[in-house]
């Protein structure tokens, strides 16, 4: 007898496409509506992205964290993911 155990899949905001859970990057937004790079699954409302600067920026071309949070995301707050993003995976 086999165990069937599934990974988790999610669809990155950017490129639209689903992939294994730990192969993407979790975007959260907590209780004082900050939008920040989830690193320690933090609580409330997540997306996730690809590794891939290109899924970032699509993602804040069609502003699909606007539509994710249900949120108005400040250009600041754009900037400063991109930074991050810059820091931690290129």
């Amino acid at each position: 007898m086999t165990e069937d155990k599934r990974k988790p899949m999610r669809t990155c905001i950017g490129c639209g496409q689903k992939k294994e859970k730990e192969n993407l990057m979790r975007i959260a937004c907590d209780r004082d509506r900050h939008v920040i790079w989830d690193v320690k699954k933090a609580d409330g409302r997540g997306a996730y992205l690809c590794k891939d600067a290109e899924c970032l920026k699509k993602a804040i071309k069609t502003k699909a964290l606007n539509r994710t949070f249900r949120l108005s995301i400040p250009e600041e707050t754009y900037r400063s993911l991109e930074d991050e993003f810059g820091k931690k995976w290129e």
